[in-house]
């Protein structure tokens, strides 16, 4: 039976923080995004509400919904589920580890299992919640790694880090991410949504272990820039991962251990990287984690000027509380360090806006 809501989608607007956030939600005008902290005080109705008459595109205040649409919002005020039995309420900051001789931006860097295994140490330290391992570099042009060189990359490190942090694997194969959750590690984070190779679902179902689903444009990293287009980047990511979720639950992973990601850079040029950052909340309307991961890209450099990838430090924090501002659950960065830190500062100032609010009242 065909799903009478498959055109539509209901985007969050109007984004509160702090004390302004909580006062608004107090007076009924705002509800929390996916939880909270941050909330929204209206929505974009995109499509036609079953039975219903077409939406104007303009933003509604949320007194103004009309009632088809009411419970598809009210959906937007819930918290996902805990993501890999990690801690909720604050974003999560994970640390990315390429054990690899080609990254865009620390190839080579990790490349002895030693090395790799003292980076992954020094991120826990910085204050990283957990970490990212991959053995493929998927830079725009990147040639494919054969899954064994990929586990012989990887399954050191993974062994060795998971002794005392979550780790996820950055895999699009199914052997590889079979070999890495043997090895320890929790989470499989592929950036093909589980396209890439047709036992990848099989291997997931018949574990407990939390996937990441991201959007690229096609399935090759050697081809994903070449000449990009979208109508409207946005909602076609969203509604790219929704079909995502929907089929990884038909194949038996439960949303419960899904997480999203709008896949920064991957496929997209600086006008759709800047856009998926803006409407970052409307990936809210998935009921899973986003997570964000623009540490380093290109596009920081195009707007910095900065050339080399591992200068693009500053930058790169800019926009990870950009995306911790509209709803990231999980921020993978480089720099984890500098990360903690922005996001410490970022926190203080929230509580002091709702503390003064209470204060107030």
């Amino acid at each position: 039976m065909p799903d009478p809501w498959a055109d539509t989608w209901v985007e969050p607007l109007g984004l509160l923080h702090g004390r302004a956030a909580a006062a608004a939600i107090a007076a009924d005008l705002a509800l929390p995004l996916a939880g909270g902290p941050a909330a929204f005080t209206m929505v974009r109705l995109i499509g036609r509400a079953p039975g219903g008459a077409a939406t104007p595109d303009a933003p509604v205040p949320l007194a103004e919904v009309p009632e088809p649409w009411q419970p598809a919002v009210l959906a937007l005020g819930a918290a996902p589920p805990p993501f890999a039995g990690l801690p909720g309420g604050r974003p999560l900051v994970m640390g990315i580890l390429n054990v690899t001789p080609d990254s865009f931006s620390d190839g080579g860097r990790h490349a002895d299992h030693a090395a790799a295994v003292a980076a992954g140490h020094a991120m826990l330290e910085a204050g990283a919640d957990l970490l990212d391992i991959g053995g493929e570099s998927t830079r725009p042009g990147a040639a494919p790694v054969p899954p064994e060189e990929e586990c012989r990359r990887v399954l050191p490190a993974i062994r060795e880090l998971a002794k005392a942090a979550t780790i996820s694997v950055d895999t699009r194969n199914a052997a590889t991410m079979l070999a890495a959750l043997e090895a320890g590690a929790e989470i499989v984070n592929d950036i093909t949504a589980l396209r890439h190779d047709p036992a990848a679902a099989r291997v997931l179902a018949r574990s407990e272990a939390s996937v990441i689903l991201m959007h690229m444009l096609g399935d090759d990293p050697r081809t994903m820039q070449r000449d990009p287009r979208y109508a409207d980047v946005a909602l076609e990511v969203a509604q790219f991962l929704a079909g995502r979720v929907a089929w990884a639950e038909r194949q038996g992973i439960p949303r419960a251990r899904l997480a999203v990601d709008p896949g920064i850079g991957f496929g997209k040029r600086l006008p759709h990287n800047l856009a998926l950052i803006e409407r970052l909340p409307i990936l809210a309307a998935l009921g899973c984690p986003v997570v964000f991961g623009a540490s380093r890209k290109r596009f920081i450099g195009e707007l910095s000027g900065v050339e080399a990838a591992a200068d693009r430090v500053a930058g790169s924090v800019a926009a990870a509380l950009a995306g911790a501002d509209r709803g990231a659950a999980i921020l993978r960065v480089h720099d984890v360090a500098e990360t903690v830190q922005a996001l410490a500062i970022r926190a203080a100032v929230l509580a002091g806006e709702a503390a003064g609010g209470a204060e107030a009242e």
